[in-house]
């Protein structure tokens, strides 16, 4: 079986699909900072979730980036990820989710995840969209 949308590609032609997505999915602000905070100690780490996060799962075809956000947000809350969620909860609005749509989710993941997962998450989602 063959890959969609990135059988064949280089290394380098995967961390460039995956720099183009990570970019429009996070924005340039945030890509900028990881990128310039990179140090010897955390180079592989970012070197392996552009290409294998951001450049094969994110590019892949199946999804949008607007289920790709949902299913996102919802692991996040259930593990606990705050500093994780806080960011993809901004993507989620640049992947083209509402803030109605994003407490729809938060919502959801309270029967599924717990109701102290997802009171976090409205604390979490409070401090991120008021910052806009």
């Amino acid at each position: 079986m063959t890959r969609p949308d990135g059988a064949g590609l280089s290394d380098e032609q995967r961390y460039d699909q995956g720099m183009q997505v990570r970019r429009a999915v996070l924005g340039d602000e945030h890509v900028d900072r990881a990128v310039a905070g990179t140090v010897p100690l955390t180079a592989d780490f970012q070197d392996l979730i552009t290409r294998y996060a951001w450049g094969d799962i994110w590019s892949r075809p199946g999804l949008g980036r607007r289920e790709r956000s949902v299913a996102v947000l919802t692991a996040l809350i259930a593990l606990g990820h705050h500093e994780e969620l806080a960011m993809h909860l901004r993507a989620a609005l640049r992947n083209g989710l509402t803030q109605e749509e994003v407490v729809e989710v938060i919502l959801q993941s309270a029967i599924y995840c717990g109701v102290p997962a997802a009171n976090t998450a409205f604390r979490i989602a409070k401090d991120v969209y008021s910052e806009a």
